[in-house]
């Protein structure tokens, strides 16, 4: 296998159904029928997405596809309601996106440590206690909880580093990494020895600190999808300041001047935002460098276009506290890590409103209406907002309800129930 490291992955998550509510009732002397008491029934289970930073890949959502909270219970006699579905907690490492998956957009980015609900559950239905009036004392109806809310995401790692060390395979990256910070990256000398990013803190001074990132070698053709370049380009769109370690030494007959210049144009392919990001230029291995006009050349070439030079050697720890506090310094300068905004609006679900509901009358008169496309609309549905409510008496006109009721002798001020919903009926 290439590779242990996930850092995409696609998931189904779905919150608990909401319990059913319960007619009941109890007896007591000189109460009619022993009066209602059926309790509500629990709500279900929300999905909660919750950052651990003892996770560092996507690896556990390779295997693991479909989410599913509990469902909550229904609700029982003696006005007792029914247990509230547990939440599921899916843990994700820190710097996750979270997309939508038809629209890719955006629907919470999980940098912070505050949990954030992916899919609330869907709420209990209300026993029979709740339909008692003074003209109502026998209600022998109770209603269906709601469904819990589902949703198919995309899982995206994007790393939480300030510094991300660039250059091509084998030019030292995870040497640098190792002696500038306690990171233990595996270090050898063939082409893409880093298979998956390396994060390590650097400590500059009291108080002062970073994290770097040695992202795997990126080579000729990466923005594309060639090697192994483009599957981990994302994970520099956070950093805030680039590294980019040149090998100047010329022992594998490589240009450092040509090597810059590709890496550069695989980064303006990928992102032009991210070709315009500040980058330091490291010149590594100047200790075994035999032409130093590679050096001078490469020197010549990065400050025309405004970037800094240091020559360092990785392995023999040469110039590497003068690369550091060169970092520090740009960092104090530069703005903190992104943090993306959330893009996604949730869209009302678009329902068959064309399936025929269930209306029928219950003995006090009060007309019940019932089925699995107002359920789901209802679960969908704000009522506390404005706009919410006004695109749920849309819904109900265009689905020709009201005029199913009218056909069927409802009169101004007949109680219309709907699952946890009534209103007084007005033409």
């Amino acid at each position: 296998m290439a590779t242990s490291f996930i850092d995409k992955a696609r998931i189904t998550v779905k919150a608990g159904n909401g319990g059913n509510g319960v007619v009941a009732f109890h007896r007591e002397k000189y109460v009619a029928a022993g009066g209602p008491d059926g309790g509500d029934g629990g709500r279900g289970g929300s999905i909660i997405l919750q950052v651990d930073d003892n996770l560092s890949t996507l690896m556990d959502f390779r295997y693991k596809r479909k989410y599913a909270a509990p469902n909550g219970m229904d609700g029982q006699s003696s006005r007792k309601s029914g247990k509230d579905g547990a939440d599921l907690i899916i843990r994700v490492p820190r710097g996750t996106l979270v997309r939508d998956a038809e629209t890719n957009e955006i629907i919470k980015d999980m940098s912070g440590p505050e949990p954030f609900v992916l899919c609330r559950g869907g709420r209990g239905g209300w026993g029979n206690t709740h339909f008692a009036t003074p003209t109502r004392q026998v209600p022998r109806f109770a209603k269906a909880g709601l469904p819990g809310e589902s949703h198919d995401v995309i899982l995206e790692l994007k790393l939480l580093a300030d510094v991300g060390l660039i250059g091509f395979p084998n030019v030292g990256k995870s040497t640098l990494l190792s002696v500038v910070s306690k990171a233990q990256p595996k270090i050898a000398n063939y082409h893409f020895t880093t298979l998956f990013p390396n994060l390590g803190v650097v400590w500059v001074d009291e108080g002062i600190s970073f994290v770097m990132a040695d992202i795997p070698g990126i080579i000729e053709g990466a923005s594309e999808g060639a090697g192994l370049g483009h599957d981990f380009l994302r994970h520099i769109d956070r950093c805030r300041l680039l590294v980019h370690v040149v090998d100047v030494s010329g022992s594998e007959g490589r240009d450092p001047v040509a090597d810059f210049d590709a890496i550069c144009e695989e980064l303006k392919q990928y992102s032009p935002e991210l070709a315009e990001r500040p980058q330091i230029v490291a010149a590594n291995k100047v200790d075994i460098t035999e032409d130093r006009s590679n050096l001078e050349r490469l020197r010549a070439h990065v400050e025309g276009k405004g970037y800094s030079l240091l020559g360092i050697s990785a392995a023999a720890h040469q110039g590497t506290r003068q690369l550091v506090g060169k970092v520090a310094e740009m960092l104090s300068t530069l703005p903190p890590v992104t943090v993306y905004e959330p893009e996604y609006v949730p869209r009302p679900e678009v329902v068959d409103t064309s399936v025929p509901l269930d209306i029928h009358r219950a003995d006090d008169g009060t007309w019940l209406v019932e089925g699995p496309w107002l359920q789901r609309l209802m679960g969908n549905i704000n009522f506390s907002d404005y706009e919410s409510r006004m695109y749920f008496d849309r819904t109900l006109r265009e689905s020709g309800l009201f005029q199913q009721l009218e056909e069927r002798g409802i009169q101004d001020g007949d109680t219309v129930s709907m699952y946890d919903f009534e209103f007084e009926y007005q033409r």
